[in-house]
């Protein structure tokens, strides 16, 4: 029964197991592999020919080669302050644990974290040197990578002290970490000098640190291993800067001395500031007091002015009025003396005559009335003479009359 069922299903049964022993063969000798998107493969195979596989998915490596993985950039991050030693890649970052005695040029330290980011290069024989020297991403940083941001950053610390970092030289160091990443480190003259601290009364040695240059005022640099294997800086960031405690200590006593300065100086300059302010408010009192005293004296000006002015016109009238009066004046005599000349002429003429007849009817009248009221004798009781009786008191009137025509020069006579 055995016989004849494997008889029957021999060929199924030499297929099922040849199956398996292919499975068998793929799975420990598999000539196929994949390469991720992130990431290029350095395939070596198994005469010992190799080459680097930079395109995204499946590829044919080879049977019996072997691959190793590689990310296409490497960013070595120094965050972790109780760094364990485990350099195992995640997400293409590895971590080296924070940087510590970075020091300053006053000698001062700090511990530095941060991250720089390396980009691997996209030549077939960079890359494959590259993985003959390391033979992995972690070797790579443990022997390379690391050890030159160290320097990178150490020696852009140098450049500075703390304090000039504190005050503002971030930027300054980054910028410097940046250069020295790209193009290596800076080869450095450093001179110690001493100068007197009067914050902590006492004397500090400094040191001056310069770059050195060539002829040509280049700087020099220390030869730079990554740029010799076509690595290239993506990007670094110095995320934080931990001064050890003697330089917080000085910032702190810095920092109150100057925020005692700078409160000082506010307080000068809102002094400064109340005094200009009392003097404009006073300048301004003295130019308001100007203004009203000269504009009461261009009212009083103004007022004399207008004075002066009627005055003027008064006078010019009365000129006027006297023009006029003396020309009524002149005119009145001259009509005065017109008539008068004519009333000469008249006289002159009659002799007066109207006047002389006016007059002697006015004396005549005199005496007729006074003559009516006497009321005595004019006849006297006693006659003497030859006359006529009464003839006396007539002769007495006609002789009155006669002397008043004589007075008057009278002429009764009618002139031819």
């Amino acid at each position: 029964m055995d016989q004849e069922f494997f008889k029957k299903y021999k060929k199924v049964i030499v297929r099922a197991v040849s199956l398996v022993v292919v499975a068998i063969i793929f799975a420990f000798i598999n000539p196929f592999s994949y390469n991720d998107a992130t990431e290029r493969t350095v395939v070596t195979k198994a005469n010992g020919s190799q080459f680097v596989r930079f395109k995204a998915g499946l590829f044919f490596s080879g049977f019996f080669s072997k691959e190793q993985s590689w990310p296409n950039q490497i960013s070595v991050s120094y965050m972790d302050s109780t760094f364990d030693g485990d350099l195992s890649i995640n997400d293409n970052t590895i971590e080296i644990g924070v940087i510590r005695d970075v020091r300053f040029n006053d000698a001062t330290t700090a511990i530095m974290s941060g991250i720089t980011q390396f980009i691997l290069p996209i030549d077939e024989k960079s890359m494959l040197e590259i993985h003959n020297a390391h033979k992995t991403p972690e070797a790579l940083v443990q022997r390379r990578l690391a050890p030159y941001t160290a320097e990178c950053l150490k020696s852009s610390a140098q450049l500075m002290s703390s304090e000039m970092h504190y005050s503002g030289g971030r930027a300054q160091l980054t910028q410097d970490y940046m250069d020295q990443l790209k193009n290596g480190s800076y080869l450095l003259n450093i001179r110690e000098t001493y100068d007197y601290d009067s914050t902590e009364n006492v004397r500090k040695r400094v040191y001056s640190v310069q770059i050195q240059t060539d002829v040509s005022g280049n700087r020099k640099r220390k030869f730079s291993s990554i740029k010799e294997y076509a690595v290239v800086i993506g990007d670094a960031q110095i995320i934080d800067v931990d001064y050890e405690t003697k330089v917080d200590d000085m910032l702190s006593k810095k920092i109150q001395a100057a925020t005692e300065a700078s409160v000082s100086k506010q307080r000068l300059m809102t002094a400064q500031q109340q005094q200009l302010t009392a003097e404009a408010e006073g300048k301004k009192k003295l130019v308001d007091i100007e203004y009203l005293q000269k504009q009461e004296q261009t009212r009083q000006v103004v007022a004399a002015q207008t004075l002066v002015e009627l005055a003027k016109q008064d006078l010019l009238k009365q000129q006027i009025a006297l023009e006029a009066s003396s020309k009524e004046a002149a005119k009145i005599k001259t009509l005065a003396d017109a008539e008068a000349y004519s009333k000469q002429r008249v006289m002159q003429a009659d002799g007066a005559l109207d006047k002389k007849l006016a007059t002697y009817e006015r004396v005549q009248a005199k005496w007729a009335d006074a003559f009516s009221q006497y009321e005595g004798n004019l006849v006297p009781s006693v006659v003497t003479g030859s006359g006529a009786n009464g003839a006396n008191g007539l002769n007495f009137m006609e002789l009155l009359t006669i002397k008043a025509a004589k007075d008057l020069s009278l002429d009764l006579k009618n002139k031819q």
